[in-house]
């Protein structure tokens, strides 16, 4: 059985950075892409970032020079750096993995349970 957990949310004031983690766990042969989703209150979850195995990272226009993934393919963990943060970003945020349990296998999306970012002075 294969988990995310991810770590790192908080309560920010504007302006200010966290850093979240997710790291996957359980019977994994390979991990594709590894990404960040958030859903505020009301409102449709939207993928926030995201990085496949050796490629380019995908953002949100939203997000773009203030956030940064990278991942640790050796941990199977993926980060999210979160930077000069606006009230506008306060949501819950997931982690993605399409992750391949055996070489026999495809792939499979899974999710973590989610982290709380609030941004508030």
């Amino acid at each position: 059985q294969v988990q995310l957990v991810e770590s790192g949310g908080g309560v920010v004031q504007p302006g200010g950075s966290l850093r979240l983690s997710c790291v996957a766990s359980g019977s994994i042969f390979s991990i594709n892409a590894m990404g960040w989703y958030r859903q505020a209150p009301g409102k449709a979850r939207e993928l926030v970032a995201e990085l496949s195995s050796g490629g380019m990272p995908v953002y949100a226009d939203s997000v773009k020079g203030r956030f940064a993934i990278s991942r640790d393919n050796a941990k199977n963990t993926v980060y999210l750096q979160m930077n000069s943060l606006k009230p506008e970003d306060t949501a819950v945020y997931y982690c993605s993995a399409d992750i391949q349990e055996d070489r026999w296998d495809l792939e499979t999306d899974y999710w973590g349970q989610g982290t709380q970012v609030t941004v508030s002075s």
